[in-house]
């Protein structure tokens, strides 16, 4: 017996798509991840897009032991990103000689953690994550984040 035809059989209705529709579907891998980054990026204020054109976005699944231990994080799921480089409010609007690049990292994992915990959408959060670190590139506010977020399409 099918999960529809047991679904319908103890008196609730049929579901509207296939159990089979759910099974075949697994997480998105670090390529979706980045592909829904670079979605996120496209649909902010072009102003903004401008200004973080220098910035690389880096997707992995988790932040670094080194990382963990610098902030004080006590699991690899308590950071869902991470600024690294040297902010334009820092005066890292140009960049110094054997400088890397100013970086932004999104965690796959804990950002799926989070998703599965809370009822917005994954491209929603990778879009707020994404808008709240290279929020510290430009040394924005909380508000002001909040702004760019509202205007992203």
């Amino acid at each position: 017996m099918s999960a529809e035809t047991e679904t319908a059989s103890a008196g609730a209705p049929a579901a509207s798509a296939p159990a089979a529709s759910w099974h075949d579907l697994a997480a998105p891998g670090l390529a979706a991840f980045e592909a829904l980054a670079e979605g996120a990026l496209v649909r902010l204020p072009e102003g903004f897009r401008k200004l973080c054109a220098d910035v690389v976005i880096v997707i992995e699944d988790f932040p670094t032991d080194e990382v963990l231990d610098a902030l004080g994080a006590e699991t690899p799921f308590d950071l869902l990103g991470l600024f690294q480089g040297v902010g334009q409010a820092q005066g890292g609007a140009l960049a110094q000689t054997g400088q890397m690049p100013n970086m932004v990292f999104l965690y796959r994992r804990p950002i799926l953690d989070y998703w599965a915990e809370h009822e917005e959408t994954l491209g929603d959060i990778v879009t707020h994550v994404l808008v709240h670190e290279i929020g510290h590139h430009f040394g924005l506010s909380d508000d002001d984040m909040e702004a760019v977020e509202a205007d992203a399409d």
